[in-house]
Protein backbone atom coordinates (compact mmCIF):
# COMPACT_ATOMS: atom_id res chain seq x y z
CA UNK A 1 0.00 0.00 0.00
CA UNK A 2 1.14 3.00 -0.72
CA UNK A 3 1.15 6.00 1.65
CA UNK A 4 2.26 9.77 1.83
CA UNK A 5 3.90 11.21 5.06
CA UNK A 6 2.77 14.75 5.71
CA UNK A 7 6.65 15.79 5.42
CA UNK A 8 6.96 13.82 2.01
CA UNK A 9 4.07 15.90 0.78
CA UNK A 10 5.33 19.33 1.72
CA UNK A 11 8.74 18.24 0.09
CA UNK A 12 6.61 16.71 -3.22
CA UNK A 13 5.00 20.42 -3.29
CA UNK A 14 7.86 22.64 -2.59
CA UNK A 15 10.12 20.73 -5.51
CA UNK A 16 7.44 20.91 -7.97
CA UNK A 17 6.64 25.06 -6.95
CA UNK A 18 10.32 25.72 -7.17
CA UNK A 19 11.33 23.68 -10.56
CA UNK A 20 7.78 25.41 -12.12
CA UNK A 21 8.71 28.37 -11.22
CA UNK A 22 12.91 28.35 -12.34
CA UNK A 23 12.00 27.01 -15.34
CA UNK A 24 9.29 29.88 -15.61
CA UNK A 25 11.48 32.48 -15.36
CA UNK A 26 13.87 30.88 -17.87
CA UNK A 27 11.30 30.41 -20.29
CA UNK A 28 9.27 33.69 -19.81
CA UNK A 29 10.70 35.15 -23.28
CA UNK A 30 9.46 32.37 -24.87
CA UNK A 31 5.44 33.04 -26.64
CA UNK A 32 5.99 36.67 -25.34
CA UNK A 33 4.92 35.04 -21.98
CA UNK A 34 5.66 36.73 -18.36
CA UNK A 35 6.92 34.80 -15.26
CA UNK A 36 4.00 34.84 -13.70
CA UNK A 37 1.67 33.65 -16.41
CA UNK A 38 4.17 31.09 -17.48
CA UNK A 39 4.02 28.97 -14.34
CA UNK A 40 1.03 27.32 -15.00
CA UNK A 41 2.17 26.26 -17.91
CA UNK A 42 6.09 24.90 -16.11
CA UNK A 43 4.46 23.45 -13.26
CA UNK A 44 2.17 21.07 -15.89
CA UNK A 45 5.44 20.58 -18.82
CA UNK A 46 7.65 20.42 -16.70
CA UNK A 47 7.27 20.06 -12.16
CA UNK A 48 4.93 16.98 -13.18
CA UNK A 49 7.46 15.50 -15.27
CA UNK A 50 10.02 15.77 -11.93
CA UNK A 51 7.49 14.42 -9.62
CA UNK A 52 5.95 11.62 -11.49
CA UNK A 53 9.48 10.25 -12.30
CA UNK A 54 10.26 10.37 -8.35
CA UNK A 55 6.67 8.83 -7.55
CA UNK A 56 7.49 5.88 -9.61
CA UNK A 57 10.43 5.26 -8.20
CA UNK A 58 8.66 5.25 -4.85
CA UNK A 59 5.77 3.25 -6.68
CA UNK A 60 8.20 0.63 -7.72
CA UNK A 61 10.06 0.20 -5.07
CA UNK A 62 6.71 -0.51 -2.58
CA UNK A 63 5.56 -3.12 -5.18
CA UNK A 64 8.90 -4.79 -3.64
CA UNK A 65 8.28 -4.79 -0.75
CA UNK A 66 10.46 -1.61 0.30
CA UNK A 67 10.25 1.15 2.36
CA UNK A 68 10.37 4.79 -0.13
CA UNK A 69 9.97 8.02 0.74
CA UNK A 70 10.67 11.27 -1.30
CA UNK A 71 13.26 14.28 0.13
CA UNK A 72 14.17 17.47 -0.87
CA UNK A 73 17.17 18.40 -0.95
CA UNK A 74 17.49 22.33 -0.09
CA UNK A 75 21.11 22.26 -1.53
CA UNK A 76 19.67 20.95 -5.17
CA UNK A 77 16.40 23.75 -5.32
CA UNK A 78 18.97 26.06 -4.13
CA UNK A 79 21.10 25.35 -7.27
CA UNK A 80 18.26 25.33 -9.40
CA UNK A 81 17.69 29.02 -8.57
CA UNK A 82 20.81 29.86 -8.97
CA UNK A 83 21.04 28.50 -12.44
CA UNK A 84 18.12 29.78 -12.88
CA UNK A 85 19.30 33.49 -12.53
CA UNK A 86 22.45 32.41 -15.07
CA UNK A 87 19.73 31.66 -18.08
CA UNK A 88 19.57 28.12 -17.90
CA UNK A 89 18.67 25.01 -15.71
CA UNK A 90 20.52 22.61 -13.71
CA UNK A 91 17.87 21.20 -11.12
CA UNK A 92 17.88 18.21 -8.56
CA UNK A 93 15.13 19.09 -6.35
CA UNK A 94 14.99 15.89 -4.52
CA UNK A 95 15.27 11.90 -4.58
CA UNK A 96 12.95 9.16 -3.27
CA UNK A 97 14.83 7.45 -0.59
CA UNK A 98 14.63 4.10 -0.25
CA UNK A 99 15.14 1.46 2.47
CA UNK A 100 15.20 -2.18 2.77
CA UNK A 101 17.49 -5.28 3.88
CA UNK A 102 18.84 -6.22 0.58
CA UNK A 103 18.21 -4.96 -3.32
CA UNK A 104 19.43 -7.22 -6.02
CA UNK A 105 20.56 -5.35 -8.91
CA UNK A 106 17.27 -6.66 -10.87
CA UNK A 107 14.94 -4.89 -8.46
CA UNK A 108 17.54 -1.78 -8.40
CA UNK A 109 17.28 -1.50 -11.77
CA UNK A 110 13.69 -1.69 -12.43
CA UNK A 111 13.34 0.58 -9.37
CA UNK A 112 15.40 2.63 -11.10
CA UNK A 113 14.48 2.26 -15.10
CA UNK A 114 10.70 3.48 -13.82
CA UNK A 115 11.85 6.91 -13.48
CA UNK A 116 13.32 7.57 -16.98
CA UNK A 117 10.28 5.13 -18.59
CA UNK A 118 7.36 7.28 -16.93
CA UNK A 119 8.98 10.73 -18.60
CA UNK A 120 9.12 8.88 -22.11
CA UNK A 121 5.70 7.98 -21.72
CA UNK A 122 4.91 11.70 -20.47
CA UNK A 123 6.88 13.20 -23.66
CA UNK A 124 5.08 10.85 -25.50
CA UNK A 125 1.27 11.66 -24.44
CA UNK A 126 2.48 15.37 -25.00
CA UNK A 127 3.48 14.54 -28.67
CA UNK A 128 0.47 13.05 -29.56
CA UNK A 129 -1.50 15.96 -28.00
CA UNK A 130 0.42 18.41 -30.10
CA UNK A 131 -1.10 16.98 -32.87
CA UNK A 132 -4.92 18.09 -31.28
CA UNK A 133 -4.49 21.30 -29.91
CA UNK A 134 -3.17 23.60 -32.84
CA UNK A 135 -6.68 25.99 -31.97
CA UNK A 136 -4.24 27.10 -28.77
CA UNK A 137 -1.23 28.43 -28.65
CA UNK A 138 -1.05 28.00 -25.09
CA UNK A 139 -1.66 24.37 -25.08
CA UNK A 140 0.64 23.98 -27.66
CA UNK A 141 3.55 25.69 -26.01
CA UNK A 142 2.70 23.16 -23.07
CA UNK A 143 2.89 19.84 -24.71
CA UNK A 144 5.93 21.23 -26.83
CA UNK A 145 7.68 21.96 -23.27
CA UNK A 146 6.48 18.84 -22.03
CA UNK A 147 7.47 16.81 -24.82
CA UNK A 148 10.57 18.42 -25.26
CA UNK A 149 11.41 18.52 -21.49
CA UNK A 150 10.58 14.96 -20.52
CA UNK A 151 12.27 13.43 -23.31
CA UNK A 152 15.88 15.44 -21.77
CA UNK A 153 14.68 13.93 -18.47
CA UNK A 154 14.95 10.70 -19.58
CA UNK A 155 17.84 10.83 -21.45
CA UNK A 156 19.50 12.60 -19.13
CA UNK A 157 18.73 10.11 -16.27
CA UNK A 158 19.77 6.94 -18.29
CA UNK A 159 23.16 8.30 -18.19
CA UNK A 160 25.35 5.69 -17.11
CA UNK A 161 27.38 7.91 -14.33
CA UNK A 162 26.69 6.38 -10.60
CA UNK A 163 24.17 9.03 -9.10
CA UNK A 164 21.84 8.66 -12.08
CA UNK A 165 19.16 6.03 -13.19
CA UNK A 166 21.45 4.74 -16.24
CA UNK A 167 24.23 3.35 -13.92
CA UNK A 168 21.67 1.16 -11.99
CA UNK A 169 20.04 -0.06 -15.18
CA UNK A 170 23.22 -0.90 -17.03
CA UNK A 171 24.01 -3.15 -14.15
CA UNK A 172 21.03 -4.64 -14.39
CA UNK A 173 20.51 -5.37 -18.05
CA UNK A 174 23.15 -4.02 -20.72
CA UNK A 175 20.38 -4.39 -23.64
CA UNK A 176 17.33 -2.78 -22.17
CA UNK A 177 19.72 0.38 -20.91
CA UNK A 178 21.00 0.57 -24.62
CA UNK A 179 17.46 0.19 -26.35
CA UNK A 180 15.60 2.87 -23.95
CA UNK A 181 18.59 5.41 -24.04
CA UNK A 182 18.32 5.09 -27.81
CA UNK A 183 14.55 6.01 -27.54
CA UNK A 184 15.12 8.55 -24.98
CA UNK A 185 18.13 10.38 -27.35
CA UNK A 186 15.82 9.76 -30.44
CA UNK A 187 12.92 11.71 -28.69
CA UNK A 188 14.94 14.23 -27.27
CA UNK A 189 16.85 14.79 -30.76
CA UNK A 190 13.76 15.05 -33.03
CA UNK A 191 12.75 18.46 -33.31
CA UNK A 192 16.85 19.27 -34.01
CA UNK A 193 16.29 16.16 -36.52
CA UNK A 194 12.81 17.95 -37.90
CA UNK A 195 14.20 21.61 -38.34
CA UNK A 196 17.32 19.72 -40.00
CA UNK A 197 15.40 18.21 -42.59
CA UNK A 198 12.76 21.67 -42.96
Amino acid sequence: MVNFTSHEIRDILISMLVIGGVFAYVFRNINQGDFISLIPVTLVAVGLGFVLHELAHKFVAIRYGFYAEYRLWVEGLVLAVITAALGFVFAAPGAVYIHGQYISNEENGKISIAGPLTNIALALIFFVLIQFVSFSPLLILVCSLGFTINSFLAFFNLLPISILDGAKVLKWNPVIWVVTTGIAFIMMAYPYILSYML
